[in-house]
């Protein structure tokens, strides 16, 4: 989405206020901005899941591992069942 030109105006005030105000601040800024827009360039696969998605994974495979051992069980006790 695009900025409106009072936007950038404004977002360009402050900046200029802030580069007078505390230019260590606005050079860490700066850094830290250059550093993500590298960092966005990088493969996406590289990244660490987040915690959420770890959660969720582990939930999944724990929810299949008793769905499996419940449909085992299920068919093991209906075979000892079968008349022979």
């Amino acid at each position: 989405m695009a900025w409106s030109q009072d936007e950038e105006r404004m977002l360009a005030m402050i900046e200029r206020h802030l580069t007078d105000e505390d230019p260590k601040l606005a050079a860490r800024i700066e850094s830290f901005n250059q550093r993500a827009e590298r960092g966005q360039g990088r493969g996406a696969g590289r990244r660490r899941p987040g915690r959420s998605t770890v959660i969720i994974t582990v939930s999944w495979l724990l929810i299949a591992t008793l769905i499996a051992t419940l449909l085992v069980m299920a068919l093991r006790h209906d075979a000892a069942a079968l008349p022979l």
